[in-house]
């Protein structure tokens, strides 16, 4: 009865602890997929707004607003790329503060050709520079546009169409469809054109108003999951009460025998490579345990009576990129009372009403808005002065540290909480892992089987 006991003892333990392995395995699955959701940015998307102006003999005149309305993602160099498929015969005329990259096969047309008879055409912004007669208003920045939150005014690119072969009413006319937009890489996925109410223009003395023949609204939101393969940032911590420094996680961003990752390169023949001018597009990065392009340090410095200090530090490891408009965004409970940032730009940010515990850091312009790329001058920092919330604060269980950090718009990854730099006379709690349950169960299965050996000896 005894062997029979404990054999079903042992079943039960087995069994037990494969379910909880299964669990937790199918608990990550689940974070996985509900990261592609935005948090901290619910509700921002990229919205193209395509406003007919008015007709003409053969089509009509557009302006194709580009809105960014996502709080800190923003589209950097070089540039945003629109595409899309017109559904009849149309072909592009003429176009005003943008071009199409091909003009298509336009032989049929005597005299002056179209500037586009692509049924699939792709249209970028041009470049700063461009000749007054070429420009309309929030055009010609190279494609490259802010976020919403750093700077709405130039959060906003567009530029003028001709189109014809389309239909010249309400009626005849089509929206183009399969829009595609890269900024400048993949990453979004756009809906159909909707019609919504016509947009309104005020002339320049604002004393009168007009309004489009016919508006379509497009919206495309982004997903860090399509856009890279894998993570693009990652979070070291530290503080004073502790010598420890807690490292990025090994292969945050990949792994150095993984050719996923770029090229990985010692820093000492890093700038042999640089000047051979060689795969000045590709990622050149650093060799280091995470192989992350960007590294953000988040330092707990000093302890105040009544405030608390934080040194930051953003790191960059590629040799071929510079981040200009770089932002990180931060989310820690103490960001309801900012007392000071030293040389960063900062703006609060509150997805949810009531709820204010995420900040957008920049950089100030002319001075440290460009992240250059790795080597002496490949970093920006600055300190944050916090005050402190009596009912809050503590150094306890690294509270001090950010909940979660984003740079450019992507999540970084952050070291796993029971590493986090402990007060000396504090003692991480340990995490159980799948590993750890199986490992227990497997030397409890031995120590009873053992036994019964014993037993029946």
């Amino acid at each position: 009865m005894k062997i029979l006991l404990s054999k079903f003892s042992v079943l039960f333990l087995f069994l037990l602890s494969w379910t909880s392995f299964t669990t937790t395995a199918h608990q990550f699955d689940i974070i996985s997929y509900t990261e592609a959701y935005d948090a901290l940015d619910p509700t921002g998307n990229i919205t193209i707004k395509w406003d007919i102006l008015s007709w003409t003999p053969d089509g009509y005149v557009a302006r194709v607003t580009i809105f960014n309305y996502q709080q800190y993602r923003h589209i950097e160099s070089p540039g945003w790329q629109l595409g899309w498929t017109w559904l009849k015969k149309e072909v592009i005329w003429n176009m005003v503060g943008a071009q199409a990259t091909e003009q298509g096969d336009c032989s049929k047309f005597k005299g002056d050709p179209p500037h586009c008879c692509k049924k699939t055409p792709t249209v970028v912004d041009l470049l700063p520079g461009t000749p007054y007669n070429h420009q309309i208003s929030n055009c010609c920045r190279g494609g490259v546009v802010s976020a919403w939150a750093q700077d709405s005014a130039t959060a906003v690119s567009a530029f003028q169409i001709s189109v014809g072969q389309s239909g010249t009413t309400n009626t005849t006319v089509r929206a183009p469809r399969n829009i595609t937009l890269k900024a400048p890489g993949p990453g979004y996925t756009c809906g159909p054109a909707k019609t919504v109410a016509p947009t309104k223009f005020f002339s320049d003395d604002k004393r009168r108003k007009t309004q489009a023949m016919l508006t379509w609204n497009m919206t495309c939101t982004y997903s860090q999951f399509l856009a890279k393969k894998s993570p693009t940032c990652c979070v070291s911590l530290s503080s004073f009460y502790n010598e420890t420094i807690v490292p990025c996680p090994t292969c945050s961003c990949g792994c150095q025998n993984n050719s996923q990752t770029g090229t990985c390169v010692n820093q000492k023949i890093a700038s042999v490579i640089q000047a051979s001018g060689k795969n000045n597009h590709q990622p050149l990065l650093q060799c280091t345990q995470h192989m992350c392009p960007i590294r953000v340090h988040w330092h707990v410095k000093t302890n105040y009576k009544e405030y608390w200090r934080v040194k930051v530090a953003i790191t960059n490891f590629n040799y071929n990129m510079n981040y200009s408009l770089w932002n990180m965004v931060a989310q820690h409970p103490n960001f309801d009372n900012v007392t000071k940032l030293f040389s960063f730009n900062y703006k609060p940010l509150s997805p949810y009403a009531g709820i204010n515990d995420t900040a957008i850091l920049w950089g100030i312009k002319f001075y440290n808005d460009m992240l250059s790329q790795a080597g002496p001058l490949g970093n920006v920092q600055s300190e944050i002065l916090f005050r402190k919330s009596p009912s809050k604060f503590t150094l306890d269980k690294g509270w001090a540290f950010p909940r979660r950090i984003y740079f450019n718009g992507d999540n970084c990854v952050m070291p796993p909480p029971d590493s986090y730099p402990w007060l000396p006379n504090a003692t991480p709690k340990l995490a159980t892992s799948p590993f750890i349950v199986l490992l227990i169960t497997f030397f409890s299965v031995l120590i009873l089987m053992q036994g019964i050996h014993v037993e029946i000896s």
